[in-house]
């Protein structure tokens, strides 16, 4: 059996951002000794279940830095008890504003070897807009401790389309990021969410549609020449330093998500465990999300990456061919320059990436 992906999930944040729909809760020093200790049993619990190697690890948020490298110490010895982490990636979400020159050193220390560092912009103003607590200085100050505690391995979040946001803006804030040397950059959409501050009271100076796509067309541009190749639709990294842990979820690969709202696949079946920390802590199970793993989800999930789907692969999954009406959809959408068609199979255009959920469907339809 190939190794399983494991993602952890950490609920707690000092103060919730008004675009984030992720499950999280205030942070207490006992709620997170509890949640520490209920989350180490969970791991070394599904270890015996499952048998099986992880070779890659995620911490994610909420805002896992908070937690503190003491307790994530201690998480990652259980996951290597119960899962090995031979040659793994182990990655761990970053706030600027929480974290400290020694607690990198320590998780360089313990084991984590990536950083995921949450920037979202290079521009103060921006930053203010987003109810970011960290400031610019900050996250250099960060980028500088991550480097002389040995991480090798660094991506930087980096939000487009933000409240009054401009191209001007949007290429000040790469070329922040491009002097601080990353391996990696996450340059996603701002989404208004239902259920957040903004999606509830959408602040003022969102991007319309054309100044949306004109801002992500840019992005795209502008990081790969500095280096950074797009291989999905909102990630770029330099050559050999793309996620692996993030493509085990877009090539289908199985993983096992611990944690309030952490969702897994395993086996076939999709699970998740509900939003709801008191629940994880009562020790109540995951519930069941339905089957994966057949080729309408393989070609949504690996339509997203710039290689597109192949009859190659298919053929090797599947045991068939991509299907005639799905190829008869992407030579029409082709012609709207929303697909790039190859002799083996297709992928979405930078503009087919701006729609791709319409995209996907008519594919799929």
């Amino acid at each position: 059996m190939n190794p399983l992906g494991l993602y952890l999930h950490i609920p707690f944040c000092l103060r919730k951002c008004p675009y984030c729909d992720f499950y999280s809760l205030p942070a207490s020093p006992d709620a997170m000794d509890t949640y520490t200790e209920a989350l180490k049993a969970s791991i070394l619990d599904w270890g015996k279940r499952l048998k099986r190697p992880a070779d890659t690890c995620y911490f994610g948020g909420g805002t896992p830095s908070l937690l503190g490298a003491r307790r994530i110490a201690g998480i990652l010895m259980a996951v290597r008890e119960a899962f090995g982490l031979e040659k793994a990636e182990v990655t761990v979400e970053v706030n600027p504003a929480t974290v400290e020159q020694k607690d990198l050193a320590t998780l360089r220390q313990c084991g984590v070897n990536r950083l995921s560092i949450g920037l979202q912009s290079g521009v103060e103003e921006e930053l203010g807009s987003l109810g970011r607590l960290h400031s610019v200085e900050q996250a250099i100050h960060t980028v500088a401790w991550a480097r002389q505690a040995g991480f090798d391995n660094l991506s930087l979040d980096l939000m487009i389309a933000t409240p009054n946001q401009t191209v001007e803006s949007l290429t000040r804030s790469i070329e922040f990021c491009a002097s601080l040397n990353p391996e990696h950059i996450s340059a996603y959409l701002l989404k208004l969410e239902p259920d957040t501050d903004f999606g509830r009271h959408p602040p003022s100076g969102i991007p319309d549609e054309e100044m949306e796509r004109e801002l992500y067309l840019t992005a795209c541009e502008r990081l790969e020449q500095k280096g950074l190749l797009q291989y999905e639709i909102s990630n770029f990294a330099l050559p050999g330093r793309e996620s692996r842990h993030n493509l085990k979820y877009w090539n289908g690969e199985e993983y096992l998500g611990l944690g309030p709202s952490a969702h897994s696949f395993l086996d076939g079946r999709r699970f998740y465990f509900p939003r709801d920390l008191a629940a994880f802590l009562e020790g109540i199970g995951p519930k069941e999300d339905g089957s994966g793993g057949d080729f309408e989800e393989y070609a949504m999930l690996h339509l997203r990456l710039t290689e597109g789907i192949r009859e190659r692969h298919v053929q090797e999954r599947f045991g068939y061919s991509i299907p005639d009406p799905m190829w008869d959809t992407a030579r029409r959408l082709a012609k709207g320059g929303l697909i790039h068609l190859l002799p083996d199979g297709f992928t979405l255009t930078r503009e087919g990436m701006l729609v791709s959920n319409a995209v996907i469907a008519a594919l799929l339809d």
